[in-house]
């Protein structure tokens, strides 16, 4: 019995920490596309603390579909190089929410742009539920540096959501041949 309301408690705790999140009104996927850099993350898998310390910016390009779905490679660095990482984001029912298939995992995942202002910054809500759920907090910009206060909101956005100070990290940069030129 015991079990049971510690586990339909840590399931309420998951869902609470997404079900309040709106896409971005009025998203464009058009003025959404393009080069992206994940400057900011926030995850709440414990796999996560140990790869902390290795952790870099990375650099992604979105490109929309006719049909609405969008393709992103995300570059990332690993102790093998610079390697690409390509996913296809299937369009929903609602405008800047999508899921995906991740092979990694061998799990489909949804995910949101919580909020954007297109030429500078975006907030991004990911949540996969595998032996258990996990959400990330993603920051993505235009640029590897983004103003003080944008990095404040995203802090502030994921603290709000449940996260603790320990499982938000702003990485530095990637190296500069990743992507290589």
């Amino acid at each position: 019995m015991r079990t049971a309301v510690l586990t339909f408690t840590v399931m309420l705790l998951a869902l609470s920490i997404h079900a309040d999140v709106q896409p971005q009104k009025d998203f464009d996927l058009r003025r959404f596309a393009g080069k992206w850099y994940r400057v900011g993350l926030a995850y709440d898998s414990p796999g996560f603390v140990r790869y902390r310390s290795k952790m870099r910016i990375s650099m992604g390009i979105l490109t929309p579909q006719l049909n609405g779905d969008a393709n992103l490679t995300m570059w990332e660095m690993s102790p093998l190089g610079c390697h690409p990482l390509s996913y296809v984001y299937e369009k929903t029912s609602v405008p800047g929410q999508f899921k995906y298939f991740s092979t990694r995992h061998n799990r489909t995942k949804d995910i949101m742009v919580v909020e954007t202002n297109y030429n500078e910054y975006a907030l991004v809500l990911k949540h996969k539920k595998m032996d258990k759920e996990f959400t990330q907090v993603a920051l993505y910009g235009r640029s590897q540096k983004l103003r003080t206060e944008l990095l404040d909101k995203f802090r502030e956005f994921a603290l709000s959501r449940g996260f603790s100070r320990e499982s938000i990290l702003t990485p530095p940069a990637a190296a500069d041949d990743c992507p290589p030129a």
